[in-house]
């Protein structure tokens, strides 16, 4: 499963055995805790050093990832990507942004004037974590409406190798790690028919049910 996977069970990033809502709205029992790994920055710092030294020579000048775990992400890798090349490598990052979809599922944006820093240059896309694909896919495509051209995608874990690739995002893409775990549309969903709880405090549990509840 790799060393980053290793690293996140380590610090207890990996749960098993319970009821996740993720970011794309599908549902599963593994969840990982990517955010745990942030606050040890001398880690992060490594991680975001191993992706840079991945892409070196691809000529990227922007670095962007989707908030929140992906700022970070964005941050070190082109720190590292800077010390390097010797060249200023910028990070900015999307936001959601607001629509009549559910809360979990707004639209990532790039928003404080960053579209202007990503026009015409060369952009590396970084994400945590990727299960189907769609949230990294739309920060993916946002900076292409944005007129920058899109060298490589790059994640920390893929979950879904066999969707979640260089086809689906039209641009080389690359992962730190595999982690092959199951996701399922709610209707779908074999935890919702057995009725498990959803986990309220990790993932997208709480803003699910609040949804459902209107």
């Amino acid at each position: 499963m790799g060393k980053v996977v290793n690293i996140l069970k380590k610090i207890g990033a990996v749960i098993t055995d319970d009821h996740f809502v993720y970011t794309s709205g599908k549902h599963g029992s593994v969840y990982i805790r990517k955010d745990v790994l942030f606050p040890h920055t001398q880690l992060a710092s490594q991680v975001g050093k191993t992706m840079a030294d991945k892409v070196k020579d691809l000529g990227i000048e922007v670095v962007v990832g989707p908030s929140v775990a992906g700022i970070v992400l964005s941050q070190w890798v082109a720190f590292h990507l800077s010390e390097i090349t010797g060249s200023e490598v910028l990070s900015v990052f999307t936001e959601k942004g607001y629509d009549d979809k559910q809360v979990y599922d707004r639209p990532q944006m790039l928003m404080r004037g960053y579209d202007k820093l990503v026009r015409g240059k060369k952009v590396l896309v970084v994400e945590d974590l990727t299960t189907t694909g769609s949230s990294v896919l739309k920060v993916v495509e946002r900076v292409r409406e944005a007129g920058g051209q899109v060298m490589a995608v790059f994640v920390l874990v893929n979950r879904n190798p066999d969707e979640v690739n260089e086809k689906m995002m039209k641009a080389p893409f690359h992962s730190l790690a595999v982690f092959r775990a199951d996701a399922f549309e709610e209707k779908d969903c074999p935890l919702c028919k057995k009725g498990v709880p959803i986990n309220k405090e990790v993932g997208h549990g709480k803003e699910y049910l609040a949804v459902k509840r209107k």
